[in-house]
């Protein structure tokens, strides 16, 4: 008996109808290897991302674009040859209590550094300190469960608000800093608070002269709470520098 033998085109228009269909999952899958090589070369050349979370001293109140903190810190850093950007998140009339509250959205989880710096508008409307500790301890907290680094910036009361209010708010910010693996900077406005030639004309916002005071005295410690990442950036430029100077 004859066995039966379906058309020999009709196996091989089959045959190739599926060889042709694998053709997509075969090239991604020899593609996956260099895929994954360009996505960690790129990894290598994504800048560090601070955040600088505030308030008006942040945002950069009554200055000219481009002369706020946070985009004058860049700047100072990538003069230092480190690859960085610095987010401007500072929000003019900001709390404690609206930072934590936009906290999220604001600072993302991919940030690798964060500065906060608020408080300043809670001593000037008189909240009561028990209230800009619980925010701020809220923030650090989080911040600090990321897994992100922390540059803790302190502020200090004004003198008008009377000697028990500011030593009740005065105490907040070392506290914290000693409860939390932050970075402390006690005063953001260190040699800048009440230098007629460092201020606007309201007396409480730096002009840009004050500005880039503030930087340069903050630079060395933001360079410090990097670590690693700032001395790897640093000996991956000086590697380019003397490989192009050998050749």
């Amino acid at each position: 008996m004859q066995r039966f033998q379906p058309p020999r085109g009709r196996w091989t228009a089959i045959l190739t109808a599926l060889s042709w269909s694998l053709v997509p999952w075969l090239l991604v899958a020899l593609a996956a290897p260099a895929i994954a090589q360009a996505a960690a070369a790129g990894s290598k050349d994504d800048p560090i991302e601070i955040v600088a979370f505030g308030d008006s001293l942040t945002q950069g109140y009554g200055v000219a674009p481009g002369k706020a903190f946070p985009e004058r810190l860049q700047a100072a850093l990538r003069a230092d040859g480190l690859n960085v950007s610095v987010d401007n998140a500072g929000v003019s009339g900001d709390t404690t209590t609206g930072g934590l509250s936009r906290l999220n959205w604001s600072v993302p989880a991919s940030a690798d550094l964060v500065i906060v710096e608020l408080g300043a508008n809670d001593a000037l409307r008189g909240i009561s300190p028990e209230i800009t500790r619980n925010n701020l301890d809220a923030i650090l907290k989080r911040l600090t469960e990321r897994g992100q680094k922390v540059v803790f910036a302190g502020m200090l009361a004004p003198p008008n608000m009377g000697e028990d209010y500011a030593g009740a708010f005065n105490a907040i910010y070392p506290a914290l800093a000693k409860k939390y693996p932050v970075t402390f900077y006690p005063f953001f406005l260190e040699g800048v608070a009440a230098q007629p030639g460092l201020n606007q004309a309201d007396g409480m916002h730096p002009n840009e002269e004050g500005v880039d005071k503030i930087v340069a005295a903050m630079k060395p410690m933001i360079e410090t709470a990097l670590g690693a990442k700032a001395a790897g950036e640093t000996q991956s430029k000086d590697a380019g520098t003397n490989g192009t100077a050998s050749n």
